[in-house]
């Protein structure tokens, strides 16, 4: 399963997971410039169990090293499809975790999240002298966040079937309950070579420490951050679940903007479900759009008996970008 969008949208950009993803990949950029080095680069700022139990490997590093490296194992890598699907992943339910807890929690709650995993791993393999890398234990805790937080969200998943694409919308609390399950089916069958133990950790951890954080409230910080990021636009994707009359072969749908779209005009990408699949279309809002206009869609509508089709109607609907707007 490979997630390709969700339907949650955020109402501020997601400055923090940006600089996330920036910092990860500079430093993997950092890796390969190490050239027939990278091993011991990877084995001396990776997380390796063995050099905080084995007294013969402990006493060649101090004190800041060996705490250092419970955070900068998070921001290795070990290939190119490695940190590819970590920060796409990270990118995708990040910005709505980012944008309930706020800048300043959001990245804390990462880092702590990314300890916890570390930790998991190194109390299930306390004598490993194999590094451990990669930033999938902190996005491990992102996704439990989001399993809490927006459980009714749908996630539009990619399932290769040979060489047959398939788009399917999961909704959260299924998709991230499948993946927890897979992590914990592969640990149990001996790893293999990844750290199931850590995606564990992570999940586990990110799902409650969520729960905490958002009882506290927010700072002046990031209360002002909030107001330097806050979006203008509509998420690009939007997913629209149309009604279908039984006497007409037409279909009517809401497709959501912002004053400033309506104005300027956008394009956006529609996601409209059908059965088990799901269709992805694009569509011009040509400026000026007034609330409560009308886009007709020649032949997107129900396909009838004789072999033609409808047309999908979609009415714009111009909102605010604030805190209580909801797609």
């Amino acid at each position: 399963m490979i997630p390709i969008r969700d339907t949650q949208p955020s109402r501020n950009r997601p400055v923090v997971t940006q600089i996330l993803i920036v910092v990860n990949v500079l430093v993997f950029f950092m890796q390969l410039g190490q050239g027939p080095e990278m091993g011991r680069f990877i084995w001396e700022w990776g997380l390796v169990p063995a050099r905080y139990t084995d007294p013969l490997i402990s006493g060649r590093w101090g004190f800041f090293h060996q705490a250092f490296t419970l955070f900068s194992f998070m921001f290795l890598h070990g290939g190119w499809l490695h940190i590819i699907g970590n920060m796409w992943t990270l990118w995708i339910f990040g910005d709505n975790v980012e944008d309930r807890l706020g800048p300043l929690r959001y990245l804390a709650f990462y880092l702590g999240c990314g300890l916890a995993s570390g930790l998991a791993h190194f109390m299930v393999y306390p004598s490993s002298p194999i590094p451990v890398v990669g930033a999938s234990g902190a996005i491990a805790g992102v996704m439990g966040a989001y399993f809490i937080l927006y459980p009714a969200s749908r996630i539009l998943t990619l399932i290769p079937i040979l060489i047959f694409p398939l788009f399917i919308e999961i909704p959260a609390f299924v998709y991230m309950g499948l993946w927890f399950f897979l992590q914990v089916f592969n640990a149990m069958g001996g790893g293999g070579g990844v750290a199931w133990w850590a995606h564990i950790g992570g999940f586990v951890v990110g799902a409650l420490l969520v729960r905490v954080l958002v009882q506290f409230p927010e700072g002046h910080f990031a209360t002002r951050v909030r107001q330097v990021t806050q979006r203008r636009k509509t998420p690009g994707l939007q997913t629209i679940r149309p009604i279908a009359p039984q006497d007409t072969p037409h279909m009517y749908g809401t497709l959501v903007i912002s004053p400033f779209e309506a104005l300027a005009g956008c394009t956006k990408r529609v996601n409209i479900p059908w059965g088990f699949y799901s269709r992805l279309y694009k569509i011009t809002v040509p400026p000026k759009t007034q609330d409560g206009q009308k886009l007709r869609l020649k032949g997107l509508g129900r396909r009838m008996a004789d072999g033609g089709s409808g047309d999908l109607y979609l009415k714009v609907r111009v909102r605010q970008m604030d805190g209580d707007t909801h797609f």
